[in-house]
């Protein structure tokens, strides 16, 4: 760990790159969207090894300042940081299309995926790929679980906070915005007595990676997009509002306040207002509406759709056009011959009234964000946000191997070709320090093949 860090300072470029032009920028973003596996701690951890060490777009303090803001907010937060260093790259254009081009390649295969499973009810190959990747994905967490704690747990306060999240969500279930809540206050109150122990970049050496200067270092101030002004924050709440306002009006005189297009708007704007914590945490709510009151899938249905949500790229919350699809194709919205086009419709109308609002948070909060990042106030309550969130992810890291390598449950056999495709995953990342897209489309084939030979 010390030498990995040793090296990385020696080989340090002090020459910050040369700007990012709109278009490099679009082919990131677009390339993102195919490659963002393994959950929110996985993209984040693919975005942060590409935009901080690799290219050096952003540098790690403004990263991970950015980072604490997203956490807070209800919605996707690996999304809503694309959107927000899209945003502070190429102003408000550039992160429209860093957002949709996150969620955009995930929309357009689930589609097909939902398509293929109910026209002909079979994900048998599909099903053999998942197979391979969800052990890949537990290492991906595992993995993402230790590089924000090494870079943010930089003493025993923090990382007492760090273990205290972990018990708190693992063993008492406790729900994740009071975890948030309590180290946000522990970070203000540490802030003001004990200042040095939440200050970015004090202590350890490990708090003071460099990877070369970066074209947003630091100190780079705010590009004046960034600088916060009433009336532009005006703005965008409106804007944000009337796209909000103008499809629902058009949706409610078009079909009815009762159809289920208008239905599907309604209540996964509720459910994107809901999604503190993560997908993990909504998703009681998005079964209890979907399944249980509308009746737009069954419950096999949903959890085979939650198995296709985590195994394609996205945000794990991209199951709600799933739902969807299955929602419209199944009760023929637009008539029994043309099937795929209200399925398609419907994850087109649920998408939309689900990442609108991360759009507006980001958009709207990020000049204020952005005026705060040397402020030692706003940045305590983050920092301790952090440190909480590696306990919170090193718990998704357990649900997924408890669920990899006990598909039945304990009581079920233990399954270890999972375990040793976890473990090959595991040694590319952290021996070879392997991209996570090598990994896992290695992984992808060994499961297909293994799902081929043995079934």
């Amino acid at each position: 760990m010390d030498e990995s860090h040793k090296n990385i300072s020696s080989s340090v470029d002090a020459t910050p790159p040369k700007q990012v032009t709109l278009a490099e920028a679009f082919w990131y973003w677009l390339k993102l969207g195919f490659i963002s596996f393994g959950g929110p701690a996985g993209q984040i951890a693919i975005m942060h090894q590409d935009l901080v060490e690799r290219m050096r777009w952003i540098s790690e303090r403004r990263f991970l300042h950015a980072l604490n803001y997203c956490m807070l907010l209800p919605g996707p937060e690996a999304q809503q940081l694309a959107i927000y260093i899209g945003w502070l790259l190429h102003r408000t254009l550039g992160g429209i299309i860093a957002g949709v081009l996150f969620v955009l390649p995930s929309l357009f295969i689930l589609i097909i995926l939902s398509w293929v499973y109910v026209a002909f009810g079979d994900v048998s190959l599909v099903a053999g790929i998942f197979y391979g990747i969800k052990p890949a994905v537990t290492a991906i967490v595992v993995q993402a679980a230790y590089r924000v704690g090494s870079r943010t747990i930089k003493n025993g306060l923090l990382f007492s906070v760090a273990i205290a999240s972990f018990v708190a969500i693992f063993a008492f279930k406790v729900p994740f915005p009071i975890i948030v809540v309590t180290a946000a206050l522990i970070g203000f109150i540490g802030g003001k007595f004990m200042p040095k122990l939440f200050h970015i970049g004090n202590a350890h050496s490990k708090a003071n990676i460099s990877y070369g200067a970066a074209l947003i270092d630091d100190h780079t101030p705010p590009p004046e997009h960034a600088r916060f002004i009433w009336s532009r924050l005006i703005l965008i709440v409106f804007v944000g509002i009337v796209f909000w306002l103008l499809p629902m009006s058009l949706l409610t005189m078009s079909y009815g306040w009762e159809h289920t297009f208008t239905q599907m708007g309604w209540f996964f704007t509720k459910a994107a207002l809901l999604t503190f914590g993560g997908a993990y945490a909504v998703l009681p709510y998005i079964y209890q509406g979907a399944v249980e009151f509308y009746e737009w899938l069954t419950p096999a249905q949903m959890i085979d759709g939650l198995a296709l949500g985590e195994a394609t790229p996205g945000p794990l919350i991209m199951v709600v056009a799933f739902v969807a699809f299955i929602g419209g194709y199944a009760k023929e919205l637009l008539g029994s011959d043309m099937l795929f086009l209200a399925g398609s419709l419907s994850a087109v109308i649920v998408t939309w009234f689900t990442f609108l609002p991360s759009f507006i948070f980001i958009l709207a909060g990020g000049p204020i964000v952005e005026s705060t990042h040397n402020d030692l106030r706003f940045t305590a309550p983050l920092t301790a946000i952090t440190a909480a969130i590696v306990g919170v992810i090193l718990n998704l890291a357990l649900f997924f191997g408890y669920h990899v390598l006990w598909p039945q449950g304990f009581s079920g056999t233990f399954d270890w070709i999972s375990a040793l495709i976890a473990l090959i995953a595991a040694v590319a990342l952290f021996r070879f320090r392997r991209n996570v897209l090598e990994v896992i489309f290695v992984c992808a084939i060994i499961g297909l093949c293994v799902k081929t030979i043995f079934v």
